[in-house]
């Protein structure tokens, strides 16, 4: 598998996490850039990484999957908050209604669930010293791509952008979710005809789902991931609910890796579209399972 982590330039935590992956975990330069900037390579069982350099911000970046070859790509990036608490965060991208921030309008790309847990299990982990919230945020932003993709970030403020320790405990993470995901016997399955890429994990003890309702900053999807054995794709805020009808959820299900099995219901967060959103499912034969039923 061929693995893109993408960092920005003018961004100070993905520079940061560049800085710590180079430093501590064995990449090497290449003669050839992209974007005018040197890239770096390691291999880790026999999975080639190479860490990219880009000059635009990275969410309006779409189809960059043209531009440069890979079979999931992962957009180290920072987070802001107005509140600004120090935090870790990973979330998949697309949008689920209009497209103010890079992407496409009512287009969700394609979440790898399974390397979204194993990245923020190990973020929890390697965090346990730190004062960091390690959260899953709701789908959100751009860029557009065709491939599976993430974004992973350090938050919310440039203290915590420039802080080296949030720098390597995400570079730390990232290599360690790649580790862990070979272990557990990834594939990659090329479907030339749909021309997309789909990573099916062996391991029959994790079901994919897609979470409906919540806060951005998902606290049913976190729990999930940490403490399940649900591998989280893509996330429909509270806010977002009235763009969702029977053809958005699906699509929602079928751009998640490995395809989501069954909707995750955050059973208080979905307000007054609670029953419309029950009432879709039901008529569309699509199994769902309350939160309220897993956690408090």
């Amino acid at each position: 598998m061929n693995i893109a982590i993408i960092s920005y330039s003018k961004d100070k935590a993905s520079i940061n996490i560049k800085e710590n992956l180079v430093n501590n975990f064995d990449f090497n330069g290449l003669d050839e850039k992209f974007d005018n900037n040197n890239i770096f390579q390691t291999t880790i069982d026999n999975n080639i990484i190479k860490l990219h350099t880009i000059n635009s911000e990275h969410i309006y970046t779409d189809d960059l999957d043209r531009k440069i070859d890979a079979d999931l790509f992962i957009f180290i990036s920072k987070h802001s908050a107005v509140e600004g608490r120090p935090s870790l965060t990973c979330h998949p991208i697309g949008n689920f209604g209009k497209a103010e921030k890079g992407g496409r309008e009512k287009t969700l790309c394609t979440a790898p669930s399974f390397f979204l847990k194993n990245i923020l299990n190990e973020l929890n982990k390697n965090s346990d010293d730190a004062d960091y919230d390690v959260t899953m945020e709701a789908t959100h932003h751009g860029p557009y791509l065709e491939k599976p993709v993430l974004f992973v970030e350090i938050g919310s403020t440039e203290k915590e952008w420039e802080n080296k320790d949030a720098g390597k405990i995400i570079a730390k993470s990232g290599i360690k979710a790649i580790k862990k995901s070979t272990m557990e016997n990834n594939s990659i399955n090329k479907n030339n005809d749909e021309k997309n890429v789909s990573i099916n994990n062996k391991n029959k003890d994790y079901e994919s789902t897609f979470v409906i309702g919540g806060s951005h900053y998902n606290h049913v999807a976190t729990k999930a991931m940490l403490k399940t054995n649900f591998g989280v794709g893509h996330i429909c805020p509270k806010y977002n609910l009235g763009n969702l009808n029977e053809e958005l959820i699906k699509k929602a299900m079928k751009k998640t890796i490995p395809e989501a099995r069954f909707v995750l219901l955050d059973w208080k967060g979905l307000g007054k579209e609670k029953q419309r959103i029950v009432d879709i499912l039901e008529r569309s034969d699509i199994e769902y399972r309350r939160s309220d039923k897993f956690f408090d």
